[in-house]
């Protein structure tokens, strides 16, 4: 049985039990409400308590609470205010967004987006979840429990909470498992303080760098961001279609066309033909609805064809509830319901944004619930008809039953204090920035040798802060780079200097991002070149910031660029510490693709380091001095230039004729990625020349490491459709697995390809499998490939 004929099976089973039992069967006996029996089947359960509830409290069931969360707490504090909630929320309270930050408290600046509000801790958290739930139970009429959700892009984003590395880090380690683990320590943070659900993963194929938000995604293959999309929502939430203890509901996001904005700018429309979203940017999100119990998903910003994603019907609704039998929420992206009117102009004000939201499918309205508070009056005047807000208060009641929150709703102290930041989450974060460090250029420098290295220069920006990216949190502890080669060198062996700064601030939150003074840098560079004269080795931190890389959220607070090489003077510091004649080896800290043509042609080596999380230091140090051997591989292809943009290794075979006075070739390839030992790989064996439409084909590769250090290597599959009806890719990544072999270690990695494998949409818009020849290809990345011939038909 396919996985969408599961899902679908499930939906089925569960309408029929729902037609088959009558909420009689379940009263009997008791005076207890139906919906309070949590033996009763949910859609009953929902049924049940649908019919009970008011206009108004099914309108308090589809909004939110974020800055308004002041008219919940006690003046001048952070407490919750039972008297207050009450008279201003008589009717109940569907969601409250983000409990752990102090947005709606004193002295809390009205900052949007991922960053800007300022922190409770996870005492003022849970008390605060707990009086909220206990409030909902007691004090309102029917003791509907209120849903909290959390930002964990890569972490819980909260105080002293676990934070791995980014997500576009992540998914360079081409490890399924390591994103499941990751993704369930995670889990376990948030739900201990009180959320049931979180927004997160994102996978939006990503094509354009200028675009800030690129560090947030998976990168620019669909097969890639698919599965490390269904490994992080089994990671967050588990299996199946409720919710265990120690697990939080997800949020799929942004459904599309996020990652390609026009001009590389976020929110930009989306220029995207039909076939072009379901052949790249539909399959992730499809991938994990069908695969696994998924409970909501989030809209884009962005337009398709002129219709914004949170007013689009055929893209909600035919889509993704239509074709691939979505049973879950949706929920917007915070602003995305007003912005039909205030950006998009398809409303003429907030009363007609909730209307084309609420009947495109969304559920429920982030993070204030600004334009669904209209829906009331709208209903009691005619404009809405009261069925279209019973369809959305249910599938949100829907998501409460399944997530337990009738039973038990409450925040847990002594568990939250136990496994946010502990032990296992530190160690956790290490393994994830060890497997997150991709190799790029190494000319033998490196591995380092302790023994033998001499005296270090460590120069660079990012050379003593922690640089964690966008939609972080604070942990408990960081490790910078300094840090760790202080623990591994004696003070006479290492000069550190700061070479240049970046931005004149280190505050995230702040609007306006200014460049940091260029005179006092190249004095720092002239500091920077006099301490290195006395080394025998360079390393030097370079990259972005979280000013210079991030989300754009607003016109004041910019986070795109034209420009997508180093910002400010990293290159001339790079210049001038190179004409020294000593080694220089950069670590790339780096929300974008190093686009560093200049730097990378001359570095001695370049490791690729993405924003490694918490433990980044440590295993940046390990991996300079050989302890930990690189074995992630590129997630996205690195342009040279601005002037090759967009630019994606499974692109059509028309692109690439050429450019005068430059290379169609790319910096770095998709799937890049060097190592200290070497491999060999085998050329694709087939278990058959030939398959039908619907047959499967095994195809083994062996991989042998040839070197005299243990290492990772991903194998990488890919396939090329000879010839269709319609244009295809020449190349699309359709399987990957990462081996660890030790030195003269063979194995065999085995991948099963079926229908699904060389389906497309042909020249009538059908997904079918055209009969023909399809090019198998293997190899260590997405260029050095060696081919078989399989006979599809």
């Amino acid at each position: 049985m396919t996985n969408i004929s599961r899902r679908r099976a499930l939906c089925l089973l569960a309408s029929a039990s729902a037609i088959g039992i009558t909420p009689a069967a379940f009263a009997q006996g008791s005076d207890r409400p139906l919906y309070r029996d949590p033996t009763a089947p949910i859609d009953l359960r929902v049924r049940d308590l649908l019919v009970r509830m008011t206009l108004e409290e099914k309108v308090g069931q589809i909004i939110a609470l974020w800055a308004a969360k002041s008219e919940i707490m006690r003046d001048g504090a952070l407490d919750f205010d039972a008297r207050k909630a009450s008279r201003a929320y008589p009717h109940g309270i569907g969601q409250v967004t983000r409990p752990s930050d102090r947005r709606g408290g004193p002295e809390v600046a009205e900052v949007a987006g991922g960053t800007g509000a300022r922190w409770r801790g996870a005492e003022s958290t849970v008390n605060f979840v707990n009086a909220v739930q206990r409030w909902a139970a007691e004090e309102t009429r029917l003791g509907i429990p209120v849903l909290f959700h959390e930002e964990s892009l890569h972490g819980y984003m909260a105080p002293d909470a676990t934070m791995f590395p980014q997500a576009i880090g992540l998914a360079g380690t081409f490890d399924r498992d390591m994103m499941r683990r990751v993704q369930r320590q995670t889990g376990l943070e948030v739900r201990a303080h009180g959320a049931h659900l979180t927004l997160s993963p994102v996978v939006d194929i990503a094509r354009d760098p200028r675009w800030g938000r690129i560090e947030e995604t998976f990168g620019e293959d669909p097969y890639l961001c698919g599965e490390m999309g269904v490994a992080s929502v089994i990671g967050l939430q588990g299996e199946g279609s409720t919710l265990a203890p120690g697990h939080v509901f997800t949020t799929l996001k942004h459904m599309t066309g996020h990652g390609q904005p026009q001009a590389g700018n976020n929110i930009g429309p989306a220029p995207l033909a039909e076939r072009e979203l379901r052949e790249f940017f539909f399959p992730p999100f499809r991938a994990v609805v069908e695969r696994t119990g998924l409970a909501a998903v989030m809209p884009s910003y962005n337009e398709l064809d002129g219709v914004p994603s949170h007013a689009n019907r055929w893209l909600l609704g035919d889509i993704l509830r239509g074709e691939w039998g979505f049973d879950g929420a949706i929920v917007s992206d915070y602003g995305g319901v007003t912005e039909l009117a205030s950006i998009h102009h398809v409303a003429a004000d907030k009363e007609g944004a909730a209307r084309l939201a609420l009947a495109a499918g969304v559920d429920s309205e982030l993070p204030d619930g600004e334009a669904f508070r209209t829906l009331v009056e709208q209903v009691r005047d005619g404009r809405v008809a009261e069925a279209a807000v019973d369809q959305a208060c249910a599938r949100m009641l829907r998501l409460k039953f399944r997530a337990g929150m009738f039973e038990n709703p409450y925040a847990d102290l002594a568990e939250a204090q136990r496994v946010t930041g502990n032990a296992e989450g530190r160690a956790l974060a290490l393994e994830a920035a060890r497997k997150s460090l991709c190799l790029l250029t190494n000319d033998g420098t490196l591995p380092l040798d302790q023994s033998r290295a001499g005296t270090v220069a460590l120069i660079g920006p990012n050379a003593q802060v922690a640089r964690l990216g966008g939609y972080s949190g604070a942990p408990r502890q960081v490790v910078t780079l300094a840090d760790a080669l202080r623990a591994r060198l004696p003070a006479e062996r290492l000069i550190v200097a700061q070479g240049v700064r970046i931005t004149q601030t280190e505050d995230r939150s702040e609007s306006e991002v200014l460049l940091a003074d260029p005179a006092e840098n190249r004095r720092m560079i002239a500091e920077a070149v006099e301490a290195a004269r006395g080394a025998d080795l360079i390393v030097l931190a370079i990259g972005d910031t979280e000013q210079t890389s991030r989300e754009g959220f607003a016109r004041n607070h910019l986070g795109d660029r034209t420009d997508i090489d180093i910002v400010g003077e990293q290159n001339e510091l790079f210049d001038a510490l190179h004409a020294l004649g000593k080694p220089v080896v950069v670590c790339a800290i780096n929300g974008r693709p190093p686009s560093w043509p200049a730097i990378a042609a001359r570095a001695n080596a370049l490791l690729e380091c993405w924003y490694p999380g918490q433990e980044g230091g440590t295993a940046i140090a390990d991996a300079l001095f050989g302890d930990v051997n690189p074995g992630a591989k590129l997630p996205v292809t690195v342009a040279r230039n601005e002037g090759q943009l967009p630019l994606f290794y499974n692109s059509k075979p028309s692109v690439g004729r050429g450019y005068l006075f430059d290379t169609t070739a790319p910096l770095f390839p998709f799937g890049h990625g060097l190592s200290y030992t070497t491999f060999e790989l085998s050329p694709p064996r087939l278990s058959a020349q030939a398959i039908g439409l619907a047959g499967t084909v095994q195809v083994e590769v062996d991989v042998r490491n040839t070197g005299t250090r243990a290492g990772d290597e991903v194998v990488q599959l890919y396939v090329h459709d000879q010839v269709a009806s319609v244009t295809r890719p020449i190349k699309e990544l359709k399987g990957f697995e990462r081996v660890t072999l030790a030195p003269g270690e063979r194995r065999t990695v085995r991948f099963t390809l079926d229908r699904r494998t060389f389906t497309m949409w042909d020249i009538d818009m059908r997904e079918v499998v055209e009969p023909g020849r399809f090019d198998i290809m293997t190899g260590a990345d997405s260029v050095n490939l060696q081919t078989a011939v399989l006979e599809v038909g």
